[in-house]
């Protein structure tokens, strides 16, 4: 993580390195490794992959509610079945990344946009939990970071296979 004066930049320059991080984590996998699947059930690379690209999707609407002050609940949503019919596997990585990489920077560029006072606005989450645009977009790197470490554990388990 950069370290800046501000968190807000802090924030931002974390949510602006995510692709790059993704990005690097399957340069050297090929069709198979990204389409593996350790068992029944579990997820390929291409399909954390997935999962996180509709996962960006998903905030990028909770972005949108809180800053317009909605007073509807911010949605979940169910990944497997997201994730199963997209058919993702049957996708391409790379495709899946470029789209992700758009829809970031477009999102970055709102956030950067934005006043201070609006990274305290609220919006009430599918929990019934209050939570500012700081929380969602600090979770939303957090979440990004889990699935860094997924990845890695099924590249890990690819090798060994």
């Amino acid at each position: 993580m950069t370290v800046h004066a501000n968190p807000i930049e802090t924030l931002l320059s974390d949510y602006s390195t995510l692709h790059q991080q993704l990005k690097q984590k399957i340069a050297s996998l090929n069709e198979d490794q990204l389409t593996w699947k350790a068992a029944p059930g579990t997820w390929s690379v291409t399909e954390v992959l997935s999962h996180l690209t509709d996962h960006a999707i998903v905030v990028g609407f909770r972005i949108r509610e809180i800053l317009a002050g909605s007073a509807a609940k911010l949605p979940a949503f169910n990944q497997n079945a997201w994730v199963d019919s997209s058919l993702a596997n049957e996708g391409s990585a790379q495709d899946i990344l470029a789209f992700y990489e758009s829809y970031l920077t477009y999102n970055l560029l709102l956030l950067k946009r934005l006043a201070p006072e609006a990274w305290e606005k609220t919006g009430v989450n599918f929990k019934d939990e209050t939570v500012s645009l700081r929380d969602v977009v600090q979770g939303f790197v957090k979440h990004v970071h889990h699935h860094i470490a997924q990845i890695e554990r099924i590249t890990s388990a690819y090798a060994v296979a």
